[in-house]
């Protein structure tokens, strides 16, 4: 059998699908991150007939099309007289206006009727797909969080170092292509970035500025690892935008997969929402595709490097504790900084990166551990755990 690299969802997805039909299964995550591949490992080690269509598509699916295939699934649960489960993969979803009504019309009939079609959809938009999941499915699904690739599996899919995946990043459609720089910088940044924003979310949300929101995602990429404040933003992106536009602008980008603005950890809901974001990119390769660095003359600019590093470890906890209840956040007071705060329920881990950048800030552990009392208090880098082993645990592993 294949080696499966994303083996957490893949061993959660076959786990839910053995179990009596309960629920439809939700693979939702950023494109090129292994989620119709994941499917197909899983229609071949189940033991089930399925099918897989996608509508990802140059012919427009609406949503005649998801109940046609829908019906062609019924047929096969009856093949022979006898009732047998049945595997129905739906790729690309969220392309198809009202999908959501339509799929919770067919499994409420399929629910009444007893009919033991399995449903597992993909979509590569996880904030459209979590709207119209909560919108019309509420109580008929569960989420698999699909992420960037971490370093361990890009390790293990492709031998990659330490060096390597910091520059790269996790994208293991972009493996093969990295000894020809410039051919791999296109393929970011046509076949994915691109793609990402005028087909994930311009083609789906009203944006009424897509330049700047194309410049917000590039001011990201710029100060990742840096906080930023609304009004500071602005004021670099040179555009008569407010606030609450690139607030909005921001979520989107983070929903799509490509860039976040983390939270500063307060004590107080409405403080951290008023609070100024620390961007980070969810994949280093969005930085390192638009630069002229080899990766020989990275590793030679402390200041390049150091943000390399600080922004990979920002971007595994992001998405290593999406298959968890673990939060990330910052943490400044002044000229004091805690470069990453986990919490899981009322316990905290301040986390404090030793990246060898000049960050012009003093570390603020101590106050921050006289403040909060975190449980676990760590320094990744020189002189504590190093970065390659931070990068090879999950987030909750720094809580258990």
């Amino acid at each position: 059998m294949e080696t499966t690299y994303r083996r957490p969802a893949f061993n959660t997805l076959m786990t839910r699908l053995k179990e009596p039909r309960k629920f439809i299964q939700v693979l939702a995550g950023p494109r090129q991150t292994g989620k119709t591949t994941l499917a197909q490992q899983v229609m071949k080690a189940i033991n089930m007939a399925s099918l897989m269509q996608t509508a990802d598509s140059p012919t427009l699916r609406d949503s005649v099309w998801i109940e046609q295939v829908w019906n062609n699934a019924r047929r096969q649960t009856r093949l022979e007289g006898k009732r047998r489960e049945f595997l129905l993969v739906l790729d690309e979803v969220q392309k198809v206006p009202g999908w959501q009504e339509t799929v919770k019309r067919l499994w409420d009939e399929d629910s009444a009727e007893g009919i033991p079609v399995k449903a597992v959809i993909l979509g590569s938009s996880p904030l459209l797909m979590q709207k119209g999941l909560t919108e019309s499915l509420a109580g008929r699904f569960e989420l698999i969080h699909i992420t960037h690739w971490l370093y361990t599996e890009m390790k293990k899919a492709f031998g990659w170092d330490l060096e390597q995946y910091l520059f790269f990043g996790g994208y293991p459609g972009a493996a093969l292509l990295i000894e020809d720089q410039i051919r791999w910088s296109d393929y970011i940044n046509d076949s994915l970035v691109e793609t990402t924003i005028s087909r994930d979310i311009f083609l789906m949300t009203n944006i009424q500025k897509p330049a700047l929101l194309r410049r917000l995602f590039q001011l990201g990429c710029d100060y990742s690892g840096q906080i930023l404040s609304y009004n500071k933003m602005l004021g670099q992106l040179q555009d008569a935008g407010n606030t609450t536009t690139l607030a909005e602008y921001l979520k989107l980008l983070s929903g799509a997969g490509m860039l976040t603005g983390i939270e500063k950890y307060s004590g107080s809901q409405v403080r951290r929402r008023a609070s100024s974001p620390k961007l980070n990119v969810l994949n280093t390769s969005f930085i390192t595709s638009q630069n002229i660095h080899s990766i020989d003359v990275a590793q030679n600019d402390p200041a390049f490097w150091g943000r390399l590093v600080e922004s990979a470890i920002g971007a595994h906890l992001i998405n290593s504790s999406m298959h968890s209840k673990v939060e990330v956040f910052y943490w400044r007071d002044r000229n004091k900084e805690v470069d990453f705060v986990l919490r899981l329920g009322d316990r905290l881990a301040a986390i404090e990166v030793k990246s060898g950048r000049n960050k012009g800030i003093l570390p603020g552990m101590e106050v921050f551990n006289k403040k909060f009392a975190p449980v676990v208090k760590l320094l990744v880098g020189e002189g504590g755990v190093s970065i390659k082993e931070f990068l090879s645990r999950p987030a909750s592993h720094w809580l258990e």
